[in-house]
């Protein structure tokens, strides 16, 4: 009835996300690992879905200008938190 989301599908769909964009933008892995200051090796964890820190995640879009994308559904999401009524 209820599915629930796992985290490894999120981190999953962020990899994908990544590895599109970089393809799309002609860019290697090593040459988007060598422009934010990270291993290789932290770009093919993080394409894959596996542990990558939310450091490294933010200096990717950053990098391919998708920062203040993701600010501006935070604050959006944040607006309407802050808008929502308690129930109690």
């Amino acid at each position: 009835m209820f599915e629930t989301l796992e985290i490894k599908t999120v981190k999953d769909a962020i990899g994908d996300l990544v590895r599109a964009i970089r393809k799309n933008r002609n860019l290697t892995q090593v040459e988007l690992a060598t422009s934010i200051d990270v291993s290789v090796t932290t770009i093919k964890k993080l394409e894959k879905g596996q542990n990558f820190t939310i450091d490294t995640f933010l200096k990717i879009l950053k990098e391919l200008d998708l920062l203040e994308l993701l600010n501006s559904e935070i604050a959006q999401a944040k607006a309407q938190v802050s808008n929502t009524k308690s129930l109690y």
